[in-house]
């Protein structure tokens, strides 16, 4: 079966100003389905008006980050910060819903200024699963999937405290919760651990979210680095993964010139415009 693909609001498409134009331009490029990590100052009904409008899926959306100005980046692992996570997760699920998106990307936060990770580690580690036994049984009874996103420490955030699918592995097994999954960041997995393959045949039974970009410029699949992607969509499609593989990349100029690669993809399935069968009515 072919691989489904989702948009990065976030990220491709950065030549328009709003979410909801985004949103109508990777419709128009053929995405059945698109991601955002903060919907901003976008309010849900215009954005939910969009989606249904382009008959486009709203796939993902992350929790809010928390005090920007104070430098966090998430809070479930954040000690002293539960009641904020709380708050931040249920504003999270209130726009959610209201959009139809059914996974949310639980974002872990950084290791605090002034201390070392090792130092916290046990108790972040301990808040983390705290908190995500709260977030599993608030997210069940909106049929929401919660998702572990590790973020690499060497290049793009040196304090994050998810770093490798291992840890997040470990985490999601002392949680114990079967609507929590990892979303396996393909640029992050590469730089801080490699093996790709043994990597997503290991973890598959866990992964809720692919995401991908190329390494180490974090541009277009078929961009010059260190990924050869051809290789890991027939090795998805072969694992059998009916998700979706999230396009968070940087595009290295206009978005729709550099959607070439996702075009070929689907001529060499024998797809057209949108990934549709040629043969579908």
């Amino acid at each position: 079966m072919a691989l489904r693909f989702s948009a990065n609001l976030s990220w491709l498409f950065p030549e328009l100003p709003t979410l909801p134009e985004r949103l109508e331009a990777a419709a128009a490029a053929g995405f059945g389905a698109v991601e955002a990590a903060w919907p901003g100052n976008c309010p849900a009904q215009e954005l939910r008006a969009a989606a249904e409008r382009a008959r486009v899926r709203i796939a993902l959306l992350n929790t809010p980050s928390g005090d920007q100005e104070a430098g966090e980046l998430g809070l479930a692992a954040v000690p002293g910060r539960q009641a904020a996570f709380r708050q931040a997760l249920e504003a999270a699920v209130h726009y959610a819903r209201a959009v139809g998106c059914p996974r949310i990307h639980v974002m872990a936060g950084r290791v605090p200024l002034g201390t070392e990770r090792a130092a916290v580690a046990a108790e972040m580690e301990t808040t983390f699963i705290e908190n995500l036994r709260y977030a599993a049984d608030l997210l069940s009874q909106e049929d929401m999937t919660g998702l572990l996103e590790p973020i690499n420490n060497r290049i793009t955030d040196p304090r994050y405290y998810l770093n490798t699918p291992h840890q997040a592995a470990a985490i999601l097994k002392k949680v114990g919760r079967p609507n929590l999954k990892l979303q396996l960041d393909l640029f992050h997995c590469q730089i801080m651990d490699g093996n790709l393959s043994r990597n997503l045949e290991m973890y598959f039974p866990l992964i809720g979210h692919i995401q991908i970009a190329q390494v180490p410029g974090r541009h277009e699949p078929d961009s010059p680095g260190e990924l050869n992607f051809p290789y890991i969509f027939e090795l998805l499609e072969s694992l059998g993964y009916t998700g979706y593989v999230g396009c968070e990349y940087a595009p290295k100029g206009d978005t729709l010139e550099g959607l070439g690669w996702l075009r070929s993809y689907w001529e060499s399935r024998g797809l057209q415009h949108g990934g549709t069968s040629k043969t579908a009515k």
